[in-house]
């Protein structure tokens, strides 16, 4: 064997070796949300965001239908103090990762309609 036919071979080897770990680490993916989770833990944002995340209260958004991503970030954004709001806040604060991924996850879930009058 030459040695640019080991070189190739070693080289192969290492190859698909990197992509082999690489690769599992791209693909290994976080656990889904808790739908049921989601919806229980929504009760205590009902009072200003409505019990199907329709807000009734000034000033407070509609979080049905929002997409997980943007409710995912702003509630990390309150958590953390990047996003200032004196209730939202304090609410933020004490949540999880994992709870914040099933309030996500609960609001994108519900489907909401726009009906012509």
């Amino acid at each position: 064997m030459t040695t640019f036919s080991r070189f190739a071979v070693r080289s192969r080897t290492t190859l698909m070796f990197a992509l082999c770990v690489f690769g599992s680490a791209i693909s290994t993916s976080t656990p889904a949300a808790d739908l049921d989770a989601g919806k229980a833990k929504a009760m205590s944002c009902a009072m200003c965001h409505g019990a199907n995340g329709i807000s009734q209260m000034p000033g407070a958004p509609n979080l049905a239908g929002q997409q997980a991503i943007y409710v995912e970030q702003q509630l990390k954004h309150f958590r953390s103090g990047k996003r200032s709001n004196e209730i939202m806040g304090v609410i933020a604060k004490p949540l999880t990762d994992t709870e914040i991924s099933d309030l996500a996850a609960w609001y994108e879930s519900i489907k909401v309609s726009v009906v012509e009058r």
